[in-house]
């Protein structure tokens, strides 16, 4: 009994942690979500200066450089408002973001640029250095931005807005998640109307963004329907770019003196000898950095269920319970900031509830089967996306249904070597044991024997003598039918 109500404990304490960290997960992220609210409020509330004046920054102020590398994705979103943030309250005069990127997610790419047009601080995307791009996502930021620069020997453009998973384009409420790609045309004649909705979505929200910094809105919208691209020499001709600069200094050594509109209010800047801040991702960012890797975030739910599973199913051991409980929320987590197909999720859980039940069920391996196989779809459809850097490869696909085969034959075993043990409570355990008769008892009479440690009412067929030695045949209410073994 107190076995059973350690466990019982246990498993209520591991329901308590999961119902605990969710609710914290749920406030972290409404806090989030009002810190940025405020943030942008703040950013607009910045009064403009008046008419006709040209505030001009000091040489003393900072130039931030945030760099974006690689896929635009949650944590590169963070690290960049965050640096823009980070700027903003240190008083500086300009944010540089160097850029290089194949594309990235709809959502994130739109927070970078609802911080860059929020900015108090004016915002230059630099596509640099040489051999870089900025594609897809990258030419939306590269055109959001207060000033567009690029190195020689880079291209921009590519916008069209991609969203073919294997399931292909997801209809219904799209808005409700909003985590579109745009990193590959969409393809010819046979577009269906959510494919067009998207087309013409981008293709308008790129020409807004040309037109309020005076780009070349035309091409802007080829970039998004046509997805044409151009290197840096045509792009500063086409008015797609600024300028061009071989590297940073001589960016900012072109930039000085030029005057840029922020908030509402004209700026000058003074960049040739101003002090350089080059910004690092922090904890929070490399984190949700790894967290949010499709591969690592489908890991730590898969962590997370079976080390619940060998929890209740072994309880008492707490640890289980606990990891298990920070891995799945961390992969619910990471998983709710991706393009999630929920018909891949649903194949997911149907295979890994399937193998669970391969465990307790004898269906001859039926259901391990038919699970994996579920699992493995669903794993491959899981993320619908095609931006490079946010795909699930088949070899952690292959090694996760191998790790979920493996983990169902050793529950499985367990599960069996429990059922064959013999019982260790109930009125039938006692059947089989041998004592010691403690007092003498005639035929027909009852007498006292002690079995197992304690003192039991016997009767038996023979007389029963004080010491000698009896085995247990029988158990009725309080009483034991024994006989005598020697």
């Amino acid at each position: 009994m107190r076995v059973n109500r350690l466990a019982w404990l246990a498993r209520c304490a591991t329901l308590a942690i999961c119902a605990c960290a969710l609710t914290l997960s749920s406030m972290g992220s409404m806090a989030s979500m009002s810190s940025v609210a405020s943030m942008a409020s703040m950013s607009r509330a910045q009064p403009a200066s008046p008419s006709g004046v040209k505030p001009a920054a000091s040489a003393g102020s900072p130039v931030y450089v945030v760099p974006l590398r690689g896929a635009v994705g949650p944590a590169t979103a963070h690290f960049v408002t965050h640096g823009i943030e980070q700027a903003r309250r240190a008083g500086a005069q300009l944010v540089v973001i160097e850029m290089d990127t194949p594309g990235g997610l709809d959502r994130s790419m739109r927070d970078i640029i609802q911080a860059i047009l929020a900015s108090p601080v004016p915002v230059a995307t630099f596509v640099s250095p040489s051999g870089a791009r900025a594609a897809s996502a990258g030419a939306y930021i590269l055109y959001a931005s207060h000033i567009a620069a690029m190195a020689p020997g880079t291209n921009v453009g590519a916008a069209s807005p991609v969203s073919i998973g294997i399931g292909g384009p997801r209809g219904g409420d799209h808005g409700a998640r909003g985590d579109r790609d745009a990193s590959a045309p969409a393809g010819g004649s046979g577009e269906d109307t959510m494919t067009r909705k998207q087309m013409h979505d981008a293709a308008a929200y790129i020409r807004g963004l040309a037109q309020l910094r005076q780009r070349n809105a035309e091409w802007a919208e080829r970039a998004v329907r046509e997805a044409v691209s151009l290197p840096a020499s045509e792009a500063v001709d086409q008015h797609v770019a600024d300028l061009m600069a071989p590297d940073l200094p001589a960016l900012l050594r072109q930039l000085d003196g030029r005057e840029v509109e922020a908030a509402g209010a004209q700026r000058v800047l003074r960049t040739a000898d101003a002090p350089v801040v080059a910004t690092e991702p922090d904890w929070r960012a490399r984190l949700l950095a790894v967290i949010t890797d499709p591969s690592v975030a489908l890991i730590l739910m898969m962590i997370g269920i079976y080390a619940l599973i060998f929890e209740f199913s072994t309880p008492g051991m707490v640890a289980p319970g606990i990891v298990g409980a920070i891995c799945l929320l961390l992969g619910l987590f990471a998983l709710q900031m991706l393009p999630v197909n929920y018909a891949g999720l649903a194949l997911v859980a149907l295979g890994i509830g399937c193998m669970v039940a391969e465990i307790f069920l004898p269906t001859l391996g039926v259901l391990g089967v038919g699970g994996a196989v579920a699992f493995a779809i669903g794993a491959v459809m899981l993320i619908d996306t095609d931006v490079p850097g946010f795909g699930i490869p088949l070899s952690i696909i292959a090694m996760l249904v191998l790790a979920s085969v493996a983990f169902m034959f050793l529950m499985s075993a367990l599960v069996l070597r429990t059922r064959r043990r013999p019982v260790v409570s109930g009125g039938d355990t006692i059947v089989g044991r041998t004592g010691l008769v403690i007092a003498d008892a005639k035929v027909g009479d009852d007498g006292w024997a002690s079995v197992g440690g304690e003192q039991w009412r016997v009767r038996s067929g023979t007389p029963l003598a004080r010491g000698q030695s009896v085995r247990v045949t029988a158990r009725d209410g309080l009483v034991l039918d024994v006989v005598a073994i020697d």
